[in-house]
Parts: C-alpha cells; structure tokens; sequence
C-alpha cells in the first residue's frame, strides 16, 4: 500500500511544537543533503512497488531511504541507526521528520525484512 499522505497534518502544523528547521544549524551537512536530495525522485521509482489498497500503508519513502543511507554512511547495524534517530535531531530531519520525534518510527527488523521481501532497493542487500 502507498504511504499515507500527510500534507493537511504538515501544512497546519503543530501549534506547541518548533519545527526542526527552525532550531537546526541551516550549515550542518545532513541539513544541507537532506535540502538538496530530490526526494520525490524516489517516490516515483518505488512507487510502482507498492501494492494498491492491500496491507498496511508503506512507511514513507524518505524515511526508510535516509535511514539506509545513514546506517551505511556511518557504518551502523539496523538497531543502532533506529536508536540513533531518536536521539539526533539531524538525521529526523534527513529522514523527512519536521517536529522532534520521542518513539521510534520504524522496528528496526523491518528495514531489512521490507527490503528483501519488496525487492524495494537492491536485492544483494538481502
């Protein structure tokens, strides 16, 4: 299934929350690559993956393509770059977040279970 769309819930905003890009350093290289990435150029690749109204809705696009990025980036196993996310404001908004998340987004098993069984990105990684 598609991921969900959560354009009204970003557009409105949450009012008691500062948004990451107002309290990142806007020179931090992840925030620069994170800026500069075309995202949406994922989308389209892996849309056609994703089954049409069947199962859960996939995780979102970016999230599961910076999380591989940065697990390989910095030499990470799939439990530490989950934990690691938490903790770093950077990587949330590498991976598409725009407010500070307190609880993981994703178990970390499924990051190699989606990918080998989608064949989401390469199948050698399985």
């Amino acid at each position: 299934m598609q991921p969900k769309d959560n354009s009204f819930k970003e557009s409105h905003g949450e009012l008691f929350r500062s948004s990451l890009e107002q309290i990142l350093d806007r020179k931090h290289p992840l925030y620069l690559l994170g800026n500069k990435i075309d995202w949406k150029r994922f989308d389209c690749s892996f849309g056609n993956l994703f089954a049409q109204k069947q199962g859960r809705p996939a995780l979102p696009t970016r999230l599961v393509v910076g999380l591989h990025y940065l697990k390989h980036a910095y030499n990470e196993s799939d439990e530490s770059v989950v934990a690691r996310l938490l903790e770093n404001p950077y990587w949330q908004y590498f991976c598409g977040f725009k407010h500070f998340q307190h609880e993981l987004p994703i178990d970390p098993s499924s990051m190699t279970r989606d990918l080998c069984t989608t064949k989401f990105i390469l199948p050698e990684f399985c």
